[in-house]
């Protein structure tokens, strides 16, 4: 059994070295463990460190891509060099690495494809009672899009199954931890949390500027996926919130054409007619949206069979 622990790392020529210090050198139940680095474009002495504490596996992408793309990046080498198993950290720190026994556990054990690790969320020091607020609010609106039970969402330090990693899509380009929650659920993989600690800070956070454009991220990203993986659902809700408005006004205008008055409230009946119309054409989108949704499960069940023939390829290259 095979662990990959994959770092993404932009300019972190200062943490990196404790990072990789901390890193398990034995695992229960793991028989060999193996690092992967993904070089997100640093300027910086990242590459080197990495390479003085005898790191081989390094991606390096000559700019900046970005979280997502790095995670997906470290995910597909992963997978390349053989992993059952995939572990993501940051690089600064922030998880406590001795943690990564809880997170591979369920995954041994068969009863998980992804773990999630849930950190303190109340007791961090560094988080300021908003971004805690937010990090608690945030995990409470994912859990009621993706109906699972996940405690901390916005959480990097997660583990992957090789079943898992190989269904992975990630179209958002700001981060993959939303995304991946909500299709986890729609492609029947199974999501455990496991309690874990952190680390004090070592640096701030480079993911966003701001609470304001963080917030506004992570609400876009939220809408976009759900709309992405729920399609029917989402234009459903809409086009009944139409016609649900648009009947409403129909009874209006109905209540008073039979009391008598009805010609002084023909603009409800206009308004009606257009909520009704509106909330129609929308359940008409939510048909072929969901028409289109399936279509993607096809083209991802077979890019699935590509991408296990092409590891199996690799796999026999290696032998």
């Amino acid at each position: 059994m095979k662990l990959v622990i994959q770092i993404p790392c932009l300019n972190e020529e200062d943490s990196l070295p404790v990072t990789l210090a901390d890193l398990p050198k034995q695992v229960p139940g793991i028989d060999e463990i193996d690092i992967v680095i993904i070089d997100d474009g640093s300027t910086d002495k990242t590459v080197e460190v990495a390479k003085s504490f005898g790191v081989k596996n390094i991606v390096h992408f000559s700019t900046n891509k970005g979280l997502a793309k790095a995670f997906l990046a470290g995910i597909g080498k992963s997978l390349d060099i053989g992993a059952d198993i995939i572990v993501n950290t940051d690089a600064d720190n922030q998880y406590c690495a001795k943690d990564i026994e809880k997170l591979v556990q369920p995954i041994l054990e068969g009863r998980a494809d992804i773990v999630i690790g849930t950190r303190p969320v109340s007791e961090i020091k560094h988080f300021s009672p908003l971004k805690k607020f937010l990090q608690k609010f945030g995990s409470w609106v994912m859990r009621l899009l993706s109906s699972t039970k996940v405690e901390d969402a916005p959480s990097g330090f997660r583990a992957f199954s090789r079943e898992a990693a190989i269904q992975l899509n990630v179209f958002d380009n700001y981060s993959y931890t939303l995304e991946t929650i909500l299709q986890a659920k729609v492609k029947g993989l199974n999501i455990e949390c496991v309690d874990i600690n952190v680390n004090p800070e070592l640096r701030k956070s480079r993911l966003f500027s701001n609470m304001f454009t963080y917030i506004l991220r992570s609400v876009f990203t939220m809408i976009r996926m759900f709309i992405i993986y729920r399609p029917f659902r989402f234009f459903a809700v809409c086009g009944l919130i139409f016609l649900l408005i648009g009947l409403i006004l129909s009874g209006r205008f109905i209540y008073y054409f039979l009391m008598g008055t009805g010609q002084g409230h023909i603009q409800s009946l206009i308004f009606a007619a257009v909520f009704l119309l509106t909330g129609v054409q929308i359940g008409l989108i939510a048909v072929l949206a969901d028409l289109i949704s399936i279509n993607r499960k096809l083209l991802e069940d077979i890019q699935k069979r590509v991408k296990l023939d092409g590891l199996q390829k690799k796999s026999d290259d290696l032998k």
